[in-house]
């Protein structure tokens, strides 16, 4: 026993000799303004200050409860993967909602007005672009509810990214007249998402295809609308919605949005 122990020891002492040590992401999260229209935007920016390459940005759009912690834990996690992200707000002053009323008012009146949501989103694109540690020709967007939303009429505009993901995101096609997008789309749905329709899913599947996206429409059985938040049963509970968490569709989809998103970002 002794001898395999001496052993182990020495062999840890060698490894010792030529192993090298590195540094891992070290994640800083801030508040990024952007202003038009004579709006100011208070967004989330998360990135590793550990890197200095200039790095693909990725807009993360959050769910109708607005630019919560949820959507800033998801900018981090994407800032610790090697891209900027900026968690943008939709609402203006970084307006957010505690009861499903306010929520919906506020989602509503930001997909009623394309336009107005079209130029926030360019302001916070433009502003990333002057950031040296962002590579501005490399862009993508990926949403939750509301913000699935947002991300796959982005891409029904055809605006300058090269992916649009989508989580239980709802299918109301906001932009009235559709423009080429030859980028990715990913739909996450769940099977029992009592608040998406189907036939309007898969319109705006049908219209994105037209367009010429590579459009994927991901179904995960049994699962509810808010499907990648853990705090989706506690929303459920408190105000009586149809959401609920399921963390096998929420680790399934995540890991196919990341494959996803290196394609599109890293890939020359």
């Amino acid at each position: 026993m002794m001898r395999i122990l001496l052993a182990c020891l020495l062999s840890m002492l060698s490894l010792g000799a030529w192993a090298e040590t590195v540094e891992g992401p070290k994640v800083v999260g801030e508040t990024f303004e952007y202003s038009t229209g004579g709006e100011t935007y208070q967004g989330y920016l998360a990135r590793n200050v550990n890197d200095e390459k200039p790095r693909p940005a990725v807009l993360l759009v959050h769910e109708w409860w607005g630019l919560n912690d949820y959507a800033k834990s998801r900018a981090d996690q994407l800032a610790a993967l090697g891209f900027v992200a900026l968690a943008v707000d939709m609402y203006g002053k970084g307006k957010t909602a505690e009861h499903p009323n306010d929520a919906q008012a506020f989602s509503k009146r930001v997909m009623s007005d394309w336009p107005t949501a079209r130029a926030s989103l360019e302001a916070a694109m433009a502003k990333l672009r002057e950031q040296p540690y962002v590579r501005g020709d490399r862009m993508a967007a990926l949403g939750y509810c509301f913000g699935g939303g947002v991300v796959m009429n982005m891409a029904l505009a055809g605006m300058p990214i090269e992916a649009a993901i989508s989580f239980h995101g709802s299918p109301t096609q906001a932009v009235s007249d559709p423009q080429p997008f030859d980028g990715i789309v990913q739909i996450h749905n769940g099977e029992a998402d009592g608040l998406v329709e189907p036939d309007a899913l898969k319109s705006m599947a049908q219209t994105l295809s037209d367009q010429g996206a590579e459009v994927r429409v991901v179904q995960y059985p049994g699962a509810k609308h808010g499907f990648s938040n853990p705090g989706a049963d506690a929303k459920a509970d408190e105000f009586d919605l149809p959401l609920g968490y399921d963390s096998a569709a929420d680790a399934a989809s995540w890991q196919s949005a990341l494959v996803a998103l290196d394609r599109a970002l890293n890939q020359d």
